[in-house]
């Protein structure tokens, strides 16, 4: 009998050794399993759009039945007559069509698997250059992308070699203090104390950045540090506003950008102080948003804005993370058919939790949650911020819960508009705005003779309706023409790469490999 079972028990562990030999095995294969590359659309030397019908972003006024010429990635002529070109010309039709800027994404997080999950979306919905608002350290990693891959995405994408968006600025690493950063990594990235930031600084202009990503466990002191001495790398700040001083303080400072719509409601209600204790700002925090929203001071809220106008310090208000938390229990918000373009690693390690964790806060709550509240409250502040003169940017937040590349750059437009601004506002929120932002209005933000033709063929006029914004019937990215169909392939594209298992096996083998990525799910 003990003969019998001893062999039966060999044979089981036989199996489940195979069995597990297997599991490795496919694994293997689908993360060495190549992935497949999109093609771009072929160059044409010249192109012109016939009788187009040209949205003037600087005045709000359309300037109808107008030519367009394109050379080497170029607006040269702009005319109300018809141009004669050589047959080899592209002729775009724009009979009925309106032309806007491309536009740009000014808050975004971008990946070792955006190439696939996010750069064809981009592209598909008229967004032609984004802000990534995330980086790396000394080492690659294989989550994160750092400056020298979206340097190179960038240069492939001048010599039609990517489909990839423009990276208009090249971002750090978050920098949030020690608790931030890998045990094993050079102190100075660690920022424990101000003699570090001279080190921090030099490494990053080695690294071709243009600004230093701040976060909100920075201490005061070595804030300052940063402040003042990046302008003499050739850096500023941008990011979030540190817990452990004012923003009147930072806006003092000189940090260009403040990101996300909490930034005026943490400073301006009767305890506000609270939240500057390094011990317990969260726990203080996570009790007191009814309070915030409730007891908000709008005097001293337009006190700081109207300095944020004179000090030209921009807002990236990302509505977009605040809608989801205060919609994660509707399930008409969460039957979003943009979920085909996800891969199930992100929405069900990632996505889901955080889904789950702010329904159950939502339903808990009589009447409207806290959530709902601060969402209500940060798009008045939008609204008293664009009355103040505060420059204010489009940006997203993807690749937070419920923030689709691409698609939700129309949704925090429309939100903006919602939020006070005019259609025309909108628009140069995603145009103009961040072009003079960047410094790169030269290039950028209009439709001028002399500047790239990175353009949006509409089918409707966006300054009628935001909305309009979506009805895209071709793109000009670098001068080079995305026409409805490539648009399609695009969109197909990455819902095929989305759902394949070797995009998934991939994703997770890199969120677990990623000591950046560990140490912020630790955090």
């Amino acid at each position: 009998m003990k003969t019998i079972f001893k062999k039966k028990l060999i044979h089981f562990i036989k199996v489940v050794f195979a069995l597990i030999i297997v599991a490795i095995g496919i694994i293997i294969t689908a993360y060495l399993w190549p992935t497949s590359k999109l093609q771009t659309p072929v160059v044409f030397e010249k192109t012109i759009i016939k009788n187009v019908n040209i949205v003037d972003a600087v005045t709000g006024k359309v300037v109808k039945n107008q030519f367009v010429l394109i050379e080497n990635s170029r607006i040269t002529k702009i005319d109300t007559t018809h141009i004669t070109v050589t047959d080899d010309a592209l002729l775009i039709d724009g009979n009925g069509k309106y032309l806007i800027p491309g536009l740009w994404d000014m808050h975004t997080h971008s990946n070792q698997h955006s190439e696939w999950l996010h750069h064809p979306l981009y592209i598909a919905n008229g967004i032609t250059g984004v802000r990534d608002m995330s980086g790396q350290l000394n080492e690659k990693d294989s989550y994160w992308v750092g400056s020298k891959e979206r340097l190179q995405w960038n240069k492939d994408l001048i010599n039609n070699k990517r489909v990839t968006p423009r990276y208009v600025l090249q971002s750090s690493y978050q920098m949030d203090g020690e608790k931030a950063i890998p045990e094993d990594l050079p102190s100075f990235f660690k920022l424990k104390n101000p003699s570090q930031v001279d080190s921090l600084l030099h490494f990053y202009k080695k690294e071709k950045v243009d600004f230093i990503k701040v976060y909100q466990q920075l201490s005061k002191e070595t804030y300052k540090a940063l402040a003042e001495k990046a302008p003499k790398y050739g850096l500023h700040l941008a990011g979030h506003k540190p817990m452990f001083l004012s923003l009147e303080e930072a806006v003092n400072l000189g940090q260009k950008s403040f990101e996300h719509g909490r930034v005026f409601l943490y400073e301006f209600f009767p305890e506000a102080d609270s939240l500057k204790n390094p011990t317990n700002w969260k726990a203080y925090f996570s009790k007191s948003k009814a309070k915030i929203v409730q007891q908000f001071d709008s005097v001293q809220a337009k006190n700081l804005m109207q300095l944020m106008q004179q000090k030209n310090a921009y807002w990236t208000p990302t509505l977009q993370t605040l809608k989801f938390e205060a919609n994660a229990h509707k399930e008409n918000f969460t039957n979003n058919e943009n979920l085909k373009y996800v891969t199930s690693v992100r929405k069900k390690l990632w996505w889901k939790f955080d889904t789950d964790h702010n329904k159950e806060k939502n339903l808990e709550s009589e009447g409207v949650s806290e959530s709902e509240q601060f969402f209500e409250a940060s798009k008045k502040q939008v609204a008293m911020a664009n009355k103040m003169g505060v420059p204010i940017m489009a940006g997203t937040d993807v690749t937070d819960s419920y923030v689709f590349a691409g698609f939700s750059l129309h949704n925090e437009l429309y939100e903006l508009t919602r939020s006070g601004l005019s259609n025309l506002e909108a628009l140069q929120s995603a145009t103009i705005v961040p072009a003079k932002y960047s410094n790169q209005i030269s290039d950028y933000g209009t439709i001028e003779i002399g500047k790239k033709a990175d353009l949006i063929l509409l089918n409707k006029n966006p300054l009628e309706n935001i909305q309009n914004s979506e009805s895209i019937d071709g793109i000009l990215l670098n001068g080079v023409y995305y026409n409805k169909e490539k648009l399609t392939e695009l969109k197909a594209f990455t819902e095929t790469a989305a759902s394949s298992f070797h995009m998934n096996v991939k994703t997770l083998i890199s969120l677990v490999n990623s000591p950046l990525i560990r140490v912020q799910f630790t955090d």
